[in-house]
């Protein structure tokens, strides 16, 4: 993976069922790294929205600067 990825809702869903991406509880793993997941809303104030309802969501991988 990238250091970001931008994925779909249905995408990120099928990631979660097909176990690419791995809650442990503490965090999420893809490919055996941390990433952070961040809902990306098309309306604002983005903080007022529920993160399920996002269209698109992006992947970001920890520990790159």
């Amino acid at each position: 993976m990238h250091e970001e990825l931008i994925v779909s809702k249905e995408e990120l869903i099928k990631l979660f069922e097909e176990e690419t991406i791995k809650d442990t509880g503490k965090g999420w793993l893809m490919e055996d790294k941390e990433v952070d997941i961040i809902a990306l809303h098309e309306v604002d104030p983005k903080f007022l929205q529920d993160v399920t309802k996002a269209k698109f969501y992006k992947l970001i991988q920890k520990g790159n600067k």
